[in-house]
Order: structure tokens, then C-alpha cells, then sequence
């Protein structure tokens, strides 16, 4: 089996102590195969909030895969962000913008859909769009597809619309005719797991609460997701939510996932 845990919109800067540790003892506990780290790693893309995620990431103990969300972009130092926008990102995750994973198991495609440009939104556009297609083309029928996002490939609620990534629909049907099997991203705090209808093969978004902050929506807690994966069984994608009680990570849903082959 192969596990892939989901860590995303931790806002380093306004973290929580007591989640942190629980995130890094939820990892022990599952030794996963990949950390996907889906963006909005820092508050305010200080370097110093880089620092300090790069340091609990390497505690988590697997290879990372790691994106910068529109709050990893300096907001209020215009040269950083115009001039040198992923300056300070790099110098903690990589200079690589477009990472990719690949075992036995698993093909996960991470795509920028930040744009200095764009205070909040992201994008998405026909270029990524092809390239990401020519991974997914290569995969192996034992891989499970997966692309990696910031900003939501797709959601459930209205009021969430103006968050969704742009050029969507191009990419929610190529990624599904290419072989995609799941769009994980953030950005907007809120977990789920939903079918994105209408495509040449099933595809699905699994979206990730914040992991670690105190930025949360009311009445929704911190949160992980654990994908389970074996070409024999199928998927798996699990909600872990931190329990305050208890101090730790718990599996609060889980969501059986059959990717067409």
C-alpha cells in the first residue's frame, strides 16, 4: 500500500503549537510515501515563515512535495513580488515550480496556479495544462494519477466560486481524458471530496482543510488527508481532523474511491 498525506494552507506564522506536534505524530504514525504540501505554506511570505515550515516538513519524515500558494507571494513588497516573486519560497522548497512524484504506486504532477499579477485567484493555463497531460499519458496502469493545485479545480458551494481555479473546465477535461484519478488542492479551508461530472472518466477533487493554523472556518477544524492507495483495492482518501480533546489527529471520514483502469 502506498500513503499520501495531504498537508495544505498551513499559514506558518499563525500556527499552533499543539497541531504542529500532532501533525508530526500523525506522520510517524503512518510513514507515509509522500508529503504533498498544496500551497499557502506561509502567512506572509517572510523568510522567516519559510524557515520555520521547512523545519516541521523535514520532521514529517518522507519525500515532500511541496507548492507555493498566493500567500507564499510577498504582498506588500511590490519589487519582491513583481521583480522576484518565488525568491523566497525557492529559497526553502526548490526552485522547481512544477514538481513531480513518481514510485511504483503513485504519479502526482504538482501545477503553479499562482500569478504574481493575482492578489488571490489562480490560474491555470493551456500550456500547464498540455504538460501536465503529457506526464499522465506516461503513467502506468499501477499509478495512481494524481495532480496537485493550490486555488480548488472545482466546489461545492456558491459562495466559493470566486475562489475556483480559472481555466478550469480545459483542465478538469484534459486531466480526465489523460487519466487523471484526483485534483488535490486548498486554499479555501474547507474539506471534501466531490465527482467532477461530465468528463470522458471519472475524476475526482479532494480539496484539504488548513493543517496547522488558526485561520479556520467556523466550525471546521484543523485537517489532513491521507490517501490509501494499492492497484488491487483501489483508493482511499481520508479526513483527519485534530481533535482538541484528545491532542491528536483523528480519522474523521473516509471516502472509497474505485479509479477506472
Amino acid at each position: 500500500m502506498s500513503v499520501l498525506l495531504q498537508v495544505s494552507d498551513p499559514h506558518f506564522g499563525t500556527e499552533r503549537p499543539p497541531v504542529v506536534e500532532a501533525l508530526v505524530a500523525l506522520a510517524a504514525q503512518l510513514r507515509p510515501d509522500l508529503v504533498v504540501l498544496s500551497g499557502d505554506i506561509t502567512q506572509r511570505a517572510r523568510p522567516g515563515q519559510f524557515r520555520a515550515a521547512r523545519a516541521v516538513m523535514d520532521r514529517l519524515g518522507a519525500p515532500l512535495l511541496a507548492l507555493p500558494g498566493n500567500h507564499d507571494i510577498a504582498l506588500l513588497d511590490l519589487w519582491s513580488r513583481f521583480v522576484r516573486p518565488y525568491a523566497r519560497y525557492s529559497a526553502a522548497f526548490g526552485a522547481d515550480l512544477g514538481p513531480v512524484f513518481a514510485s511504483n504506486d503513485l504519479l502526482v504532477v504538482g501545477v503553479k496556479t499562482t500569478r504574481r499579477r493575482r492578489h488571490k485567484d489562480g490560474e491555470v493555463s493551456s500550456e500547464q495544462i498540455d504538460v501536465v497531460a503529457r506526464y499522465l499519458h506516461q503513467a502506468t496502469p499501477e499509478q495512481l494519477r494524481v495532480v496537485v493545485v493550490h486555488q480548488p479545480i472545482d466546489v461545492m458551494r456558491p459562495e466559493d466560486e470566486p475562489d475556483r481555479l480559472h481555466n478550469h473546465t480545459a483542465a478538469q477535461q484534459a486531466w480526465a481524458a489523460a487519466g487523471a484519478d484526483l485534483v488535490m488542492g486548498g486554499h479555501i479551508h474547507l474539506p471534501y471530496v466531490m465527482p467532477l461530472p461530465g468528463l470522458a472518466r471519472p475524476l475526482w477533487a479532494v480539496q484539504a482543510g488548513t493543517a496547522v493554523s488558526s485561520r479556520v472556518r467556523s466550525g471546521v477544524p484543523n485537517s489532513v488527508n491521507v490517501v490509501r492507495w494499492t492497484p488491487a483495492a483501489g483508493c482511499v482518501v481520508e479526513q483527519w481532523d485534530f481533535s482538541a480533546a484528545g491532542g491528536a489527529f483523528v480519522c474523521a471520514l473516509s471516502t472509497a474511491i474505485s479509479p477506472h483502469r
